[in-house]
């Protein structure tokens, strides 16, 4: 039963889209008419600026790591790191599938390269910085974003058990499904390559 609560809350604070807040606020737009539409930070950096990007970052870590300390610490606390595993899929659940938008949602990159670091900080910073070496070997967001989870899942069935093994065997599978088009585009050669060139725009409303 406790499994299913954290694993709840994970979901209610992934509904939390940090990109629908900063894009409608600041420039009155839905995040999916900035670029291609996703809600992360990479889309919205790219389309709006790299402030933005790094402001919508900000807030799904704040979100994750505020499910997984709720689960940690106050809901499962006997549970230790295996309810931040289950607080980080309900959260990467509810990024991705959001109930509230028709179940269209973010890539959860963010939100899994934070639980992971809470869950496992050695491992899990370990994954995020070969996830991003990914990235600039391959010039692929998708595919440094589906090595994140796939490295961390060795280290969660070596140190955390065979359960938070599953588990993130179920978050590589999120992610990789959410990356398939952009995973299948590079296979053939025909991926779009990351942009290093960000704009820099102002908000609508005249907010600065």
């Amino acid at each position: 039963m406790l499994r299913i609560v954290c694993l709840l809350i994970g979901y209610v604070f992934g509904n939390i889209l940090t990109a629908q807040i900063v894009t409608w606020r600041l420039f009155h737009l839905k995040a999916e008419d900035v670029g291609s539409g996703n809600p992360g930070m990479a889309n919205i950096a790219s389309g709006l600026g790299l402030g933005y990007g790094l402001l919508v970052l900000a807030g799904d870590v704040g979100k994750t790591l505020a499910a997984c300390l709720i689960c940690r610490f106050l809901i499962w606390p006997q549970g230790g790191t295996l309810a931040v595993f289950y607080a980080g899929l309900g959260a990467c659940l509810g990024h991705d599938l959001p109930v509230w938008d028709h179940f269209k949602g973010g890539k959860g990159v963010a939100v899994t390269g934070s639980f992971i670091v809470f869950a496992l900080p050695i491992w899990g910073l370990t994954a995020d910085i070969l996830g991003l070496a990914v990235v600039f070997f391959t010039g692929s967001l998708a595919v440094g974003a589906a090595s994140i989870p796939a490295v961390f899942s060795i280290a969660a069935f070596l140190k955390a058990g065979a359960e938070a093994g599953v588990i993130m065997l179920l978050v590589s599978a999120l992610m990789f499904a959410r990356h398939f088009p952009a995973l299948r585009d590079f296979k053939a050669g025909k991926g779009k390559r990351v942009s290093w060139s960000l704009p820099r725009l102002k908000p609508r409303n005249g907010s600065k």
